[in-house]
């Protein structure tokens, strides 16, 4: 039998799509998206969190998506920035991690310099009395608990935020833009201005942002039951030809698209 978890009853659950995670086991385990509260809505895209129970270890592959996670375990408690490569998370037994997953350039309210300097790392988050609300309350609580800690923090609303996160969903949705001068032209500014107010909000440059969200859309594809044309596929997303396509989705994923597609099946 699957595995189910109960939806909070005073969270909206908002769409679940595991883009971002490789092969999944989700026989064992469940993952939900909730939306933060009104007042942490110009910062958080959504609070998520995953409960497994496993008959044996698992070892979950994630390829990140451009946002600030802040997240809670038994295991730890930490910040991670954009993460450019592949990074796993161990499962075994029964537990649960809920995640705080900040909008694109939704965490530079929280910091005083640019969201660069987190890229790559994964930071210990050092509140023992948070980290112990989290664990020892429900799901709900666990939420409200992490909201009333960044809310402490008194962050501010800032337009680029808004500005920043449109440009990158607009980057996610519309698989035409494969270019950063596209983008650049689109968000009315020039390349070295979008590349600045990327790297100084969203951590990392809008070529990596572009490139990791066609990433996901082939993962998906081949997830899906539907046959695939991947040299049509490479043209539609803006690489040279296949075997570039192919190289591309090796080096971040660890496997060519077809054996992806086998596993995954």
């Amino acid at each position: 039998m699957p595995f189910t978890m109960a939806t909070p009853a005073q969270r909206r659950l908002v769409e679940t799509r595991h883009r971002g995670w490789v092969a999944p086991a989700a026989a064992q385990f469940s993952f939900g998206a909730y939306a933060p509260s009104a007042e942490l809505a110009p910062f958080l895209d959504q609070f998520w969190i995953t409960h497994w129970d496993l008959d044996e270890p698992f070892e979950q592959h994630l390829v990140s998506h451009p946002s600030v996670n802040l997240t809670i375990t038994e295991e730890f408690s930490r910040v991670a920035g954009v993460i450019r490569g592949t990074f796993h998370c161990r499962m075994e037994g029964t537990g649960r991690v809920v995640g705080a997953r900040f909008r694109p350039g939704g965490y530079r309210p929280f910091l005083e310099g640019p969201v660069s300097q987190l890229t790559g790392r994964f930071l210990p988050l050092h509140e023992d009395e948070l980290s112990a609300e989290v664990l020892a309350a429900d799901d709900e609580g666990a939420m409200a608990a992490i909201e009333r800690f960044l809310l402490a923090r008194g962050p501010r609303p800032d337009p680029v935020v808004d500005e920043v996160a449109a440009l990158v969903r607009l980057v996610e949705e519309d698989v035409s833009v494969t270019r950063v001068d596209r983008l650049a032209e689109l968000a009315g500014t020039s390349v070295r201005s979008l590349q600045r107010v990327f790297n100084d909000y969203v951590g990392i440059g809008p070529k990596w942002v572009i490139r990791r969200f066609r990433l996901h859309e082939v993962a998906a594809r081949m997830n899906s039951s539907e046959p695939v044309d991947l040299a049509a596929l490479a043209v539609q997303l803006g690489y040279a030809d296949q075997a570039h396509l192919t190289r591309d989705f090796t080096s971040a994923i660890g496997t060519p698209p077809a054996t992806y597609a086998r596993t995954s099946a």
